[in-house]
């Protein structure tokens, strides 16, 4: 059914790197939503009305906050395929994370509401009408969401889309909260007591679980979250893949929305390498990373003093002295500086996300294990951080 789908309403669906690919995915996602979730909520407050159950429901009108999460996703990824403009150079990308960001605010509404109810319901208890015809109709409603969730995971691996991969987290969860409902309903007609505001109740907090969880996964993106490290690894592979390139750091990835990503780093090339020729390289190592992972990508030229026994001896003992001091740090950009006094060693040293230590404890334990050494250095040294671990 999912490609027969895509088939009709999408083209070009193959060409999911195409913003105009990427909208019409969201599209078919949000229509699909709005639809199925307009019939469940019809189905399912007929339901509660019908067997007096809050749990039902407060189901009901969690469908209903999906239907206005499908409206949400529709004017997302209609925004978000807007073309670059003036003010926004890079797009407007982004729209998706923040369309998911408010998708999060209706659910956690609703599961709010629900609890409130299901409170109100502890209180002043009222029987349920038991009814297998109601228990038919949740039953076929979970079966609805099945395919909703997987329906959007589908969509949401082929464009790599938190929001509808979120959309299919979410269809998933009323899928549990329904199979509790109606657990809970048919357990309830053999006690001598209502236990239908408890199950509100349950039914609240899982939405709101649930809220909680789309909150994190659409806020991180937006704060600037750590890069997927199979996309930082496949970056490496390209770049160390061109021999005369001897090293990569400070590699920096920004994120404009899904599909959007431009990158930076440094590259370690030796100085003996002829500049025409090294400038050449390094843009064919430019293009190679945009051709395959379709990404503006710019990389800095180092030049490494490779040629020089003392340099290299140096570097080598500066390394394990670094691997000492926190076995995670390493070092780039190495240059000595001899004078007729002591000699300057200048590098940069990548400090790992878990170091707590200041930078100025750092350079002094790096510094007190290098007077071991029988010449006299001084370090001048700048401190990193690790954004891709």
């Amino acid at each position: 059914m999912t490609e027969l789908l895509v088939k009709l309403f999408i083209k070009n669906a193959d060409q999911t790197s195409s913003p105009k690919v990427r909208e019409g995915y969201g599209m078919l996602s949000s229509w699909v939503a709005i639809a199925c979730n307009l019939l469940l909520f019809a189905v399912k407050f007929i339901l509660g009305f019908l067997s007096n159950s809050i749990a039902i429901t407060g189901d009901a009108f969690n469908n209903l906050s999906d239907v206005g999460s499908g409206v949400v996703t529709f004017i997302g990824f209609k925004a978000a395929a807007a073309p670059a403009d003036e003010d926004h150079p890079f797009g407007h990308g982004r729209i998706e994370y923040i369309s998911g960001l408010v998708i999060t605010f209706f659910v956690l509404l609703v599961g709010f509401d629900v609890v409130k109810s299901a409170i109100e319901k502890i209180i002043h208890p009222e029987p349920v009408e038991f009814s297998w015809f109601v228990i038919v109709g949740l039953l076929l409603s979970i079966l609805v969401k099945l395919w909703m969730g997987a329906f959007n995971r589908k969509l949401g691996r082929k464009i790599d889309s938190g929001t509808l991969r979120a959309a299919a987290q979410d269809s998933l969860n009323d899928c549990i909260s329904t199979g509790a409902t109606t657990l809970g309903i048919i357990i309830a007609r053999f006690l001598p007591f209502s236990i239908d505001g408890f199950l509100g109740l349950m039914v609240g907090g899982f939405i709101l679980y649930s809220g909680y969880g789309l909150a994190r996964d659409t806020i991180s993106p937006l704060l600037g979250q750590k890069p997927d490290p199979e996309l930082v690894n496949q970056l490496y592979d390209i770049i160390l893949s061109y021999p005369e390139i001897t090293g990569v750091h400070d590699l920096v990835l920004h994120d404009y929305g899904p599909g959007r990503m431009m990158g930076s780093a440094h590259v370690e090339v030796s100085r003996t390498l002829d500049v025409m020729q090294a400038h050449d390289m390094i843009d064919n190592a430019e293009k190679h990373v945009q051709s395959v992972l379709h990404m503006p990508f710019v990389l800095h030229y180092d030049p490494i003093a490779d040629d020089c026994e003392e340099t290299q001896r140096m570097r080598k003992k500066v390394e394990e002295i670094v691997r000492q001091v926190n076995k995670e740090m390493t070092i780039h950009d190495f240059r000595m500086v001899p004078g007729p006094t002591h000699t300057n060693l200048i590098f940069d040293v990548v400090i790992p996300s878990g170091e707590t230590r200041k930078n100025t404890d750092l350079k002094k334990e790096i510094d007190s294990r290098l007077q071991q050494e029988d010449q006299t250095y001084f370090t001048v040294v700048t401190f990193d951080r690790n954004y891709i671990s």
